[in-house]
């Protein structure tokens, strides 16, 4: 009979994986370095292969030792999920729920999206952000429950990422209060007036790039933005007038600050939280997708 795996060895070795170094990892978890090499050292004699191997100065994962890391990420994944789950059914502990969201995404998105479990004291809510590539790698290692975005997960062989179209917010055109009550038609006021965009390969930007060559014209674009709490203070400015869906700028319209001129046809951006099938899925993110999913459906 094969002998069992030490999932204290197991459970080292993990950690150095993904930790920076050995010896920012032995730091961290109050053992000599000399004493964690021991450690991964009887891992690999449990299992007969090398998991490490150093080029220069760092440690490089073998190929075993990537196969080691995957099933080391599951296994303490799904122990996570176990104690999450029971210390819920239990009302014991917090129920944790882990949030990620594209670093560019707006703030009063992902605010509204979480709003049901900001004030619930039987909830511990974490928060990150990243780049499209990280959360869906996060997503992966299961260190976050959903990932919400402004564009679906791509097509993968290797993953079964689940998009959850939740939301769509309608574009608009959107000025300082100077502009209140202006007559001019979308057509004359892009040809006529300074304009902020997104960034190039946002959906908006993209439709938007799409609308001005089927009018025939070539707006004066006087900046480009992908951070949505940067083009908040971009529109605050007076700089020109925003592309931009209004909820991005809610407060600012509830507040007169700035004023909402026309519509842009044609264009929306949608929103979608991310999740990867799991054997014990996070009940509250359920909760979150089919809650506010409603609402948006009751609000068109």
């Amino acid at each position: 009979m094969a002998a069992a795996i030490n999932y204290h060895h197991l459970r080292y070795f993990w950690a150095v994986a993904h930790g920076e170094s050995l010896t920012a990892t032995a730091r961290e978890l109050r053992l000599s370095q000399s004493a964690l090499s021991v450690q991964i050292k009887r891992l690999e004699e449990e299992i007969g292969h090398r998991l490490f191997e150093r080029r220069g100065r760092r440690l490089h994962l073998t190929e075993v030792g990537r196969i080691a890391l995957d099933h080391a990420d599951a296994i303490f994944a799904t122990g996570d999920d176990l104690v999450a789950t029971l210390a819920a059914r239990r009302g014991a502990e917090a129920m944790p729920v882990r949030a990620g969201a594209l670093a560019t995404l707006s703030r009063n998105f992902q605010i509204a999206f979480l709003e049901p479990l900001l004030d619930r004291r039987d909830v511990r809510l974490r928060i990150v952000s990243g780049s499209l590539d990280d959360l869906l790698e996060a997503l992966t290692e299961h260190r976050i429950d959903v990932a919400l975005t402004n564009r679906p997960a791509p097509a993968s062989d290797d993953h079964s990422w689940v998009s959850h179209r939740i939301d769509e917010q309608p574009v608009s055109l959107v000025g300082p209060l100077e502009y209140r009550g202006d007559r001019r038609s979308l057509r004359k006021l892009l040809e006529t007036e300074p304009i902020v965009v997104p960034a190039h390969g946002t959906t908006v930007r993209l439709g938007f790039d799409a609308l001005t060559d089927r009018l025939g014209i070539a707006p004066r674009i006087v900046a480009e933005v992908d951070d949505m709490a940067m083009f908040r203070l971009v529109a605050r400015s007076g700089v020109g007038l925003s592309v931009v869906p209004p909820i991005v700028v809610r407060d600012e319209l509830e507040q007169g600050r700035l004023v909402e001129l026309r519509k842009v046809p044609e264009l929306a951006e949608t929103f979608y939280a991310i999740t990867l099938p799991r054997r014990f899925p996070n009940p509250l993110v359920r909760e979150l997708i089919a809650a506010y999913d409603a609402s948006a459906r009751s609000s068109m």
